[in-house]
């Protein structure tokens, strides 16, 4: 596992979990706690996964919001017809772009701890 290197004033430094910090190689003498995991793939996995799981939920929202305009009648026939298209193109894309991240529709469903699953 990697420290995570910050600058502070110019100088790359080492910080613990516990707040305590000093120069690269130097960690007061003994071994920090933990160190954060900051694999440059992992970074990235968890990145693409936090920005696909938002996209989702906008197209959920957006999904909603079409049905309800649907059944309140307020769209014309070619309308509804474009919408369910579109929809469906969105969330074929989404797929791909799980597959191509090799993410699981379940990975995009954040914990959000006591508030309960995202999506």
């Amino acid at each position: 596992m990697a420290a995570v290197q910050l600058l502070r004033g110019g100088r790359a430094v080492v910080t613990a979990w516990d707040g305590e910090a000093g120069e690269v190689g130097d960690v007061g003498g003994r071994a920090p706690h933990q160190r954060l995991d900051a694999d440059p793939e992992s970074v990235q996995k968890g990145l693409v996964q936090l920005v696909l799981t938002l996209v989702e939920l906008l197209r959920q929202l957006m999904e909603r919001q079409a049905i309800r305009r649907v059944e309140a009648g307020g769209l014309t026939e070619d309308e509804v017809e474009r919408l369910g298209r579109t929809l469906m193109l969105l969330e074929e894309r989404m797929e791909e772009l799980r597959e191509h991240f090799g993410l699981e529709p379940e990975d995009l469903n954040i914990d959000l701890g006591p508030l309960g699953r995202l999506l």
